[in-house]
């Protein structure tokens, strides 16, 4: 993977997920043509493609999957499984102000790029903590935001019970210090944050929509 040629654009892979992202594969888009006319029921986090990392529609867990739109409307996971992670995460309800974020510093080519990647994308709610002054001057400053989202992008992809048996995995950040996950299934944890919808499939990524705003330096 190029580790950085994200890096490179000055808000790494990472930045795109700064406020934006998520998701990816190949494989994931076949296992995602699966039509889900309703929420998926919450699984163990053992994804059938354990052990790349690709995960399917069956796959994803977590209480916040049920706001997702159904069937095939822009943002279900119909739609957004054969797209890669930028594009998909675009469409995600949950994911507003990471995604303004990703378009602000211009990086969903760099994100979309990518071959297989995991990315924990902060959802909305994550952001409120930071206040709108806050959020819109880091938006505005994409060499102190890109540290931050490289925090929540990791160069290898990872479904749920990957992440769970790695116990700690280091991010685009390297200098951040690795990410500890802890529990597993529906108690995973990324750095104490907890997994709001995870396993989910996009065409480069698999995406865990989490609670809160990882900071690089501060592994829990």
């Amino acid at each position: 993977m190029t580790k950085l040629r994200v890096a490179g654009i000055g808000v790494a892979a990472v930045a795109a997920l700064s406020l934006t992202a998520c998701s990816g594969s190949d494989t994931a888009s076949s296992g995602s043509s699966s039509s889900s006319m309703t929420p998926p029921a919450p699984s163990s986090g053992m994804a059938s493609g354990a052990g790349n990392g690709v995960t399917t529609n069956a796959d994803v867990f977590g209480p916040a999957c049920a706001q997702l739109p159904q069937g095939s409307a822009p943002g279900s996971l119909d739609s957004m499984g054969p797209q890669p992670v930028a594009s998909a995460a675009s469409t995600n309800p949950l994911l507003t102000k990471l995604v303004a974020a990703v378009k602000a510093t211009n990086l969903v080519d760099t994100l979309n790029s990518q071959e297989a990647i995991t990315v924990f994308a902060p959802a909305d709610p994550a952001f409120a903590a930071l206040g709108d002054a806050k959020f819109a001057e880091l938006a505005g400053k994409p060499a102190e935001l890109a540290p931050i989202l490289q925090y929540h992008v990791v160069g290898k992809r990872y479904d749920a019970t990957g992440l769970a048996a790695a116990g700690s995995v280091d991010t685009l950040n390297t200098a951040g210090g690795p990410v500890k996950i802890e529990g597993s299934g529906e108690n995973l944890t990324i750095n104490g944050a907890k997994v709001l919808c995870g396993n989910i499939p996009t065409k480069n990524a698999t995406v865990f929509v989490i609670d809160q705003v990882l900071t690089p330096g501060t592994n829990k």
